[in-house]
């Protein structure tokens, strides 16, 4: 499964995610800093962190998953992965 985080430097929403993802032996995770192309910091700069689900490589097909509660345990987001990875495109 791979999974897209738009984040940047300083969000400890988005460290807390990342540190708990990177947990999760089954995905491959592309961390994306909103920093660096002004079109992600337009679109997210509000908004990280902000996850993806790439649906389809070969065409960077990308479903929004819905941000989780930073209270959520790595079991959690697993079950959520789980839920959404199965989902019919």
């Amino acid at each position: 499964m791979q999974l897209v985080l738009y984040s940047k430097p300083g969000c400890h929403l988005c460290e807390g995610l990342q540190e708990k993802l990177e947990q999760i032996s089954a995905i491959d995770l592309e961390i994306r800093d909103i920093t660096t192309r002004d079109d992600w910091f337009q679109a997210y700069q509000y908004e990280i962190p902000v996850l993806f689900l790439v649906k389809e490589a070969q065409t960077s097909s990308l479903l929004a998953l819905p941000r989780p509660s930073p209270r959520a345990t790595v079991r959690q987001l697993e079950q959520m992965l789980q839920k959404y990875g199965q989902a019919d495109p």
